[in-house]
């Protein structure tokens, strides 16, 4: 009976795990493969936590690099700044010694640049009344032929050119009665300027003057044509004799060559220089002077 039992007991457990078996299989396979899955899962993380590790260990090393050649810089430049501290410290000590001097140098180029303008209007204004000048003379002098009288401006003085002709006989010095009608024309516009000075200059050609008993040369004939001019516009037009200057060039400032009649003729000629006004121009020079 008890055997009987026993054999029981025993036919009813292999029963019993004839039919639970094949549940348990199932499930632990199913828990295997999803064990399986996750453990491939964490692999292919480490994997990639690995190569991602060794990434960033490579990114560390050149940005460790990276930083030790800029301290190694970093400690350059402060070596440089220290140097350059030191100069600009020198060079402030000589600045502070310079520094009035620098700025008299600079109002000084400003009172220049102040004085230059004055100067530029001046000589505008020179210029302008040069312009009216000689259109007033060519007002007065009329249709004269430019042969025979030129009135011009060069670089600031007015010249007026009279033909040797309109004004003398050949190898003569005494002024011809046409003559005096064209002095009398310009003496006329110079008059109304009462500041104005000039010169008069006698010119000849190069033909050596036969000598008489007054004239021995091509100077004394220049001179003595300059010294007629002179005095008809004193003695017969009132212009001041402080306000001219008789000079003879002779045939040594020709205005072209000598070398046929037309030339010549060019050449024998009388100069009147309207003369700059310096003393105007020394006064505006004294200010800068004194700086």
């Amino acid at each position: 009976m008890k055997l009987n039992r026993i054999l029981l007991a025993g036919l009813s457990g292999l029963l019993f795990f004839s039919c639970v078996s094949p549940k348990k299989l199932k499930s632990a396979q199913a828990k295997y493969d999803s064990l399986n899955n996750v453990y491939t899962k964490l692999r292919g993380d480490l994997k990639n936590c690995d190569d991602a590790t060794a990434s960033e260990t490579k990114k560390n090393n050149d940005l460790q690099s990276a930083i030790d050649e800029l301290k190694k810089q970093n400690a350059f430049l402060k070596e440089n700044n220290n140097q350059a501290l030191k100069q600009l410290q020198d060079m402030s000590v000589i600045s502070s010694t310079q520094a009035e001097s620098i700025k008299k140098s600079l109002e000084n180029m400003g009172a220049k640049d102040a004085y230059i303008q004055t100067l530029q209007q001046a000589m505008a204004h020179k210029d302008s009344l040069n312009m009216a000048l000689v259109m007033n003379l060519k007002g007065a002098v009329g249709n004269l032929d430019d042969q025979d009288i030129n009135i011009k401006v060069e670089k600031g003085v007015v010249y007026i050119d009279i033909s040797d002709k309109l004004l003398f006989n050949s190898g003569r010095y005494e002024i011809t009665p046409r003559a005096k009608e064209v002095l009398g024309k310009v003496a006329a516009v110079l008059k109304n300027q009462p500041d104005i000075e000039f010169m008069v200059e006698g010119h000849t050609d190069n033909v050596p003057f036969k000598g008489n008993s007054m004239l021995i040369d091509n100077w004394d004939l220049s001179v003595k044509r300059a010294t007629s001019v002179v005095r008809i516009l004193q003695n017969q037009y009132g212009i001041p004799p402080t306000h001219m200057t008789a000079a003879g060039r002779s045939e040594y400032l020709p205005v072209t060559e000598n070398d046929d009649a037309a030339g010549r003729a060019a050449n024998r000629r009388t100069r009147i220089v309207i003369l700059p006004q310096l003393d105007q121009f020394f006064k505006l020079m004294e200010p800068a002077q004194k700086n």
